[in-house]
């Protein structure tokens, strides 16, 4: 099965000059937990990605002001990516390798054409692989829950 197939093409976008809470609006309004970055609403060439994640880890954590900081500072601007003709063995690869949930797919110019999440290897893969995928995306999340756990 080839990522075309399988990635949502429905993209919620962003700018990087755009603020941190209006991507975050966006994440909430659309029930997503990561933006494709794009230079703009025309050309859609891929910039970064920007997860709940960041923004938490970043603004929340840090305690800036959303309003006041640009998507620019808190994204990935060098995101895994794959290719709509590569496969979901390729893309699922990609995600153990990385340990990402979410790669966006792009075209030859750079474009974000769609995104594949965790969810999309979920309902087209073996449950075997799904499970294989899952335990190496959160293999670095296992020691700070157990040193949690501890105290």
């Amino acid at each position: 099965m080839l990522v075309k197939e399988i990635m949502s093409r429905d993209l919620v976008w962003c700018t990087p000059s755009d603020t941190a809470q209006t991507a975050a609006k966006l994440m909430k309004d659309r029930g997503v937990g990561a933006l494709p970055v794009v230079s703009d609403g025309i050309n859609k060439k891929l910039e970064g990605i920007v997860t709940d994640r960041d923004l938490c880890c970043t603004i929340v954590a840090g305690a800036q002001l959303a309003e006041a900081t640009r998507v620019a500072d808190v994204m990935t601007s060098d995101p895994v990516t794959c290719a709509p003709e590569n496969t979901m063995e390729d893309c699922e690869r990609l995600m153990q390798k990385h340990q990402v949930r979410r790669i966006p797919a792009i075209d030859a110019q750079g474009r974000c054409v769609g995104i594949v999440a965790q969810a999309d290897i979920a309902l087209h893969a073996p449950a075997g692989l799904v499970a294989k995928t899952l335990a190496e995306i959160s293999k670095s999340l296992r020691p700070a829950r157990e040193a949690r756990a501890a105290v």
